[in-house]
């Protein structure tokens, strides 16, 4: 069967008709054959042996209203009895009126179907004598017949065992709407059978495919929409697929990324793929602490894990990784133990980038979790230690590839003491595009010390604050720096006046002095340079100035 499009590529249904019947009128004359009850087959090009299209649909539809002169009469009012056709068939009901045969999915349009009959098994219960008359378009017809056994000459045993539903169709219909159903139909190696058994689907999803090729009309929801895209890639029903991502990528989330992600994967889908990934990238996260997250499968856990692009700190990682392990144990029926985590995980936790770590994270998480040798851990250790850094056997490149290294500005050029404010923030712009990851502070004058604080970055002009984090650091008395790191880097843009704010809770400590109003980083030849200006904050600057303060450091990539 030739068409101006595939049946894939032609949407409309009005529209795969009417290419039906140009092809028809292009064909030689006589080039229609014999149709028998079971199959089509191929026939002689004698005129005697040929039938016009349209006698075949006469005769079709002429078959459909024999069956109102042989059916049963039922109990009926005192008017419709006066209409009532005898019968003298052994069939115990009638063909539905379009009032009461087929489904109503969720959100329908003004000509949507009824729902009475969507989801059960078929049978004949009534006729309507010229339901012909009173449909004015084929979009009318073809949703009179959807889910009708009236010029059915197929049926389908969908689902399995209780949930198992007989459902009428339309060779026809089907075939001018699937490549798939023309080839099992019309092709060299059709069926010869009119009852074809569909075990992998769920009914109403096989309905929601059948009732687009019928009527153009859509019927997904959260629920169904999954396996609805699986039947229509079955069924090579193109056009009902890319409804199906279009609807999952509307409704993507931090919270179902990771899911949609694995279901992307399994049906092929690069597309809706790409969006899942894109969409963890920028918010890794919300969606590594989303539910979903633990119960994807192992090849899915490696695909994130091997991205240079997730924006969380690698003990983040590492604690999302060993939730997935815990729940991949119990999905194993075994003991939640260091080994049995270890083995369920295989070569992703090679994947973790261990180096990226302070030594702080490294020390209080992965070196007491059980997951690592002995020799890993000393390793790890010896790396964060020694300079040069030896060789590990695991990554040490920065997630955000695109970011390239981590780099560190410093604006202060001596260091004193003693701060005595609590709090402190600065101004600061850039000419590129940055990702801040956190800042640099001073600790106490009075030696070990511990510190609640709360670092934040704000949007100058809007005063909305576009990072924060609470949290606490230890310090030795020493003027080094400590490293407080926001959830996850955040984007600063060139040209845009950002205020860099700590909240301290402790001792007097450190500060700097001698600062710069502009300082300048070289990132490289691949990167090239980035200009800080630093300004000073008008107001409650618990004394920080251009000359003075206690955010010696910021943290960024590119």
């Amino acid at each position: 069967m030739t068409s101006e499009g595939s049946p894939a590529s032609v949407s409309n249904t009005a529209l795969r008709f009417h290419n039906l019947r140009l092809n028809h009128e292009e064909n030689d004359e006589g080039a229609v054959g014999g149709i028998e009850a079971e199959n089509i087959e191929t026939v002689n090009d004698s005129p005697q042996n040929m039938q016009p299209a349209g006698t075949i649909m006469l005769s079709m539809v002429r078959r459909a209203l024999e069956v109102s002169d042989i059916i049963e009469e039922e109990e009926q009012t005192a008017t419709s009895s006066r209409n009532a056709i005898p019968s003298t068939s052994n069939y115990d009901n009638r063909p539905p009126s379009n009032s009461s045969n087929v489904v109503r999915p969720e959100a329908r349009a003004r000509t949507s179907i009824p729902a009475e009959n969507g989801l059960t098994n078929y049978s004949v219960s009534s006729t309507v004598y010229n339901w012909q008359g009173s449909k004015a378009t084929m979009r009318e017809r073809f949703t009179f017949l959807f889910n009708n056994e009236i010029l059915s000459d197929v049926k389908f045993r969908v689902g399995r065992g209780s949930q198992q539903r007989v459902i009428p169709a339309h060779k026809l219909v089907l075939s001018s709407g699937s490549a798939v159903f023309d080839a099992m139909f019309n092709g060299t190696l059709a069926t010869s059978s009119n009852e074809i058994e569909v075990p992998d689907v769920e009914p109403e999803t096989f309905l929601a495919v059948l009732l687009f090729l019928y009527t153009d009309e859509i019927s997904i929801n959260p629920d169904t929409v999954m396996t609805t895209l699986y039947t229509a890639k079955k069924y090579a029903v193109s056009s009902l697929e890319k409804h199906c991502v279009d609807y999952l990528r509307s409704n993507l989330t931090t919270d179902n990324a990771f899911l949609l992600l694995a279901q992307a994967r399994l049906f092929d889908e690069p597309q809706l793929a790409a969006v899942c990934l894109d969409t963890i990238d920028k918010f890794t996260t919300d969606a590594l602490n989303a539910d979903g997250f633990t119960d994807i499968d192992i090849d899915t856990l490696i695909t994130v894990l091997e991205r240079n692009t997730l924006r969380v700190r690698e003990s983040k990682i590492f604690q999302a990784v060993v939730r997935w392990s815990e729940a991949e144990c119990s999905r194993q029926q075994l003991p939640v133990t260091p080994d049995n985590q270890r083995s369920v995980l295989g070569r992703a936790i090679s994947l973790v980038r261990f180096p990226l770590m302070s030594m702080e994270e490294f020390a209080s998480g992965p070196a007491q979790s059980g997951l690592l040798t002995d020799r890993e851990i000393v390793q790890i250790f010896l790396y964060f230690t020694l300079n040069p850094k030896p060789r590990v056997g695991f990554e040490a490149m920065p997630r955000c590839l695109m970011m390239g290294k981590e780099q560190t500005v410093c604006r202060y050029q001596q260091t004193e003491s003693r701060w005595g404010y609590n709090g402190t923030s600065d101004r600061i712009r850039v000419d590129r595009r940055i990702f801040l990851v956190g800042y640099g502070v001073y600790g106490s004058v009075f030696g070990p010390a511990e510190y609640e604080v709360i670092i934040e970055l704000i949007h100058t002009a809007s005063g909305k604050v576009i990072a924060k984090n609470n949290t606490s650091f230890s310090c030795d008395g020493s003027n080094y720096t400590y490293r407080l790191i926001f959830k996850e880097p955040v984007e600063i843009l060139p040209n845009t006046v950002y205020t860099a704010s700590v909240t301290f809770d402790g001792p007097d400590s450190h500060y700097g002095s001698k600062g710069q109003r502009v300082v300048t980083v070289d990132c490289g030849p691949k990167h090239g340079k980035v200009k800080f200006s630093f300004n000073y904050e008008a107001g409650d600057n618990n004394g920080t100035s251009i000359e003075g303060g206690q955010i010696p450091e910021l943290i960024f990539y590119l």
